[in-house]
């Protein structure tokens, strides 16, 4: 008979304490899935400032997320006679980057940037534009045809790629899919106008906003204001347009969101000729309007003509 010394040592030894622990370590390490490690936080967005409602949209699309843009002059806003406020000094001071449209559209930015004291880069999206010139200098409104909004869309992409090279991809891949949209665009609106045949192709607006959609699109503008709304329109600009209106058999006279309607009322009245409706010109609508972006007001204001304009 064995031994209780000997019994007992055909048996291994109870485990320590530590070794158990570390052996159950091992068990659920391998007994369980691995932990997902928890995602990177996004990068912090590019703070920009667009100097209009229109522009503060196409930014927007070229930057997608990873931008946070601020615009100044908001939707139905008149950017020809806006006053900047102290608010917009601090945007621009927070700023990376500052897109302007130039061709003189924005005549207090010069003195909002001196007094804001931005270290932001200035971006002027209509440089490469080809500008339309009249009889009071340059005309600023060049969105108002499709493929400069094209130039546009480019110099954003470029400008946001050199301030963030990390998002260069993402700004090419944005900027690639809305010239796409903006190419549809150009060619429905060639459609539609060439619906309209060319003796009717002519309309009274407010103010003279349209001149680069006329020459891209072969539309006629006649318009009782100039190229800005900083000034209003006299008695004789305005018996003017009413002789124009009565000669030439104006079909239409439209509105718009950021002129004073009581010009085209007038102007209506004394010729007899209809209002067309509202015209989208120097800023979009409020989101909830029909023109809350920029391939949506020109879509709009391009109904509204082919509607008040056919036979």
């Amino acid at each position: 008979m064995e031994s209780l010394r000997e019994t007992s040592s055909k048996f291994p030894r109870p485990l320590s304490l530590a070794t158990r622990r570390a052996v159950l370590a091992t068990f659920a390490l391998f007994a369980s899935p691995l932990r997902a490690q928890p995602a990177p936080p996004p990068p912090p967005r590019l703070p920009v400032v667009a100097s209009f409602s229109i522009l503060g949209d196409l930014v927007r699309i070229v930057g997608g997320d990873r931008v946070d843009v601020a615009t100044i002059v908001g939707p139905d806003g008149d950017a020809h006679v806006y006053q900047p406020s102290p608010q917009d000094g601090r945007r621009l001071a927070a700023a990376k980057l500052v897109f302007v449209n130039g061709l003189g559209f924005e005549g207090w930015i010069d003195r909002l940037v001196s007094a804001s004291k931005t270290k932001a880069r200035i971006v002027t999206v209509s440089r490469a534009v080809t500008p339309r010139k009249d009889g009071e200098g340059v005309d600023p409104h060049a969105w108002q045809d499709v493929a400069n909004v094209k130039i546009y869309a480019a110099n954003i992409r470029d400008a946001l790629i050199e301030a963030d090279p990390d998002g260069a991809e993402r700004y090419k891949v944005n900027a690639a899919q809305y010239l796409h949209a903006l190419g549809a665009l150009d060619a429905e609106i060639v459609a539609a106008i060439d619906s309209i045949p060319r003796a009717r192709r002519r309309v009274v607006s407010t103010h003279d906003a349209f001149g680069y959609f006329a020459a891209r699109y072969g539309v006629e503008f006649i318009a009782p204001q100039g190229v800005s709304t900083d000034a209003e329109a006299s008695a004789r600009d305005i018996a003017r347009i009413v002789d124009a209106v009565k000669a030439h058999k104006v079909a239409a006279v439209f509105l718009e969101n950021v002129v004073d309607p009581r010009f085209a009322e007038r102007i209506a009245a004394e010729t007899g000729a209809k209002v067309g409706g509202t015209l989208y010109s120097d800023a979009l609508s409020a989101p909830d309007g029909p023109a809350p972006n920029y391939l949506r007001l020109m879509r709009f204001n391009v109904t509204q003509l082919t509607q008040a304009l056919r036979p």
